[in-house]
C-alpha cells in the first residue's frame, strides 16, 4: 500500500548578500525533496519557479524585491535566428551522449577550468572533487549528464568540452548546470540550443533556464532564445516581443539544422 502524500514543510535561509545585483540581500525558501513522491513534487515546484540543488529544491523570497524571474524556452515553438543558426552548423559534428548522472575526474577538471575562466571570484571556486560528486549525484529525480566531446579518433573517445547536468521533468527539461571549455565560442549558447531541440525532438514543451534578471550581463544571453516565458504573478506569459510569426516557424525550423 501506498503511503499517503505529505505536504512538503518550506523553510527559509537568513538573509546574504545578493550576487546579481550589488548593496541588496537575498534569502530563499526551500524544502527537502525526497521519498517516493519525489519527482512529482519537483515537477510541481518547477511549475511555479522553483530549481533544484542536490536534494533540495528552492526559490527567491528576498523582502521587498522580486528581481529574479523564472524563465523557460517554448521548445516547439523557437526559431533559431542567423547566428545561431551558423553555431549550430559549426558545432553539429560534436558527439553528444546523455549519461547517467555519475562524476568522473574527466567532467571535474573541465569544470575547474570553467570556473577559473569565467567565475574566479563565484562561490563555486572553492569545490573540490567530493563537492562535485554531491552536485552531480545526490538527485532524487530522474537527472542525467550531457556531455559534448570532440569528434572521436582512431576509434577512442574525443575531448570532453561541455557537461549540463539536467533533469527532465514531466514537462521539459530543466537545466541545472552547465560548463565547458572556455575558449570555444559559442559552446555555451549551443548547449542551451541542444537541450531545445532535444527537448522538441521527443515531444517535451520547454526548456527551463533558471532565474533571469532584467539589467544584469551576467543573465542577459537567456533572452536570446525565442519565445521565451518569464513567470509572474498571474502565471507564466511570453516576454516582451517575444512571440515568433507563426508564417515563419516551419521555415525556421527547415533551416536550423542546415
Amino acid at each position: 500500500m501506498t503511503a499517503p502524500f505529505r505536504f512538503p514543510r518550506f523553510f527559509v535561509t537568513s538573509p546574504a548578500p545578493c550576487p546579481y545585483l550589488p548593496g541588496r540581500q537575498e534569502r530563499k525558501v526551500f524544502t527537502e525533496l525526497n521519498g517516493p513522491h519525489a519527482g512529482e513534487l519537483n515537477d510541481a515546484l518547477g511549475r511555479i519557479g522553483f530549481r533544484r540543488s542536490q536534494s533540495v529544491a528552492y526559490r527567491p523570497s528576498c523582502a521587498g524585491c522580486t528581481a529574479c524571474v523564472s524563465v523557460r524556452v517554448v521548445a516547439a515553438q523557437f526559431i533559431a535566428n542567423a547566428t545561431q543558426r551558423k553555431l549550430i552548423k559549426r558545432l553539429s559534428t560534436l558527439d553528444v551522449a546523455a549519461c547517467r548522472p555519475w562524476a568522473t575526474d574527466e567532467q571535474f577538471q573541465l569544470l575547474r577550468r570553467y570556473l577559473a575562466a569565467r567565475h574566479p571570484s563565484g562561490g563555486m571556486v572553492g569545490m573540490d572533487d567530493g563537492d562535485y560528486a554531491d552536485m552531480v549525484e545526490h538527485s532524487p529525480v530522474n537527472s542525467f549528464i550531457v556531455e559534448y566531446r570532440q569528434p572521436a579518433v582512431d576509434g577512442r573517445p574525443g575531448t570532453l568540452i561541455g557537461c549540463c547536468l539536467t533533469d527532465q521533468q514531466a514537462d521539459g527539461l530543466s537545466m541545472i548546470y552547465s560548463f565547458f571549455d572556455p575558449d570555444i565560442a559559442g559552446l555555451g549558447n549551443f548547449i542551451i540550443m541542444d537541450h531545445i531541440l532535444r527537448a522538441r525532438a521527443v515531444g517535451l514543451d520547454y526548456v527551463y533556464l533558471g532565474y533571469w534578471v532584467k539589467g544584469s550581463p551576467r543573465m542577459e544571453y537567456k533572452t536570446r532564445y525565442r519565445p521565451l516565458e518569464i513567470l509572474g504573478p498571474g502565471g507564466w506569459a511570453l516576454l516582451p516581443d517575444a512571440t515568433p510569426i507563426a508564417a515563419n516557424v516551419q521555415k525556421a525550423r527547415e533551416s536550423e539544422l542546415a
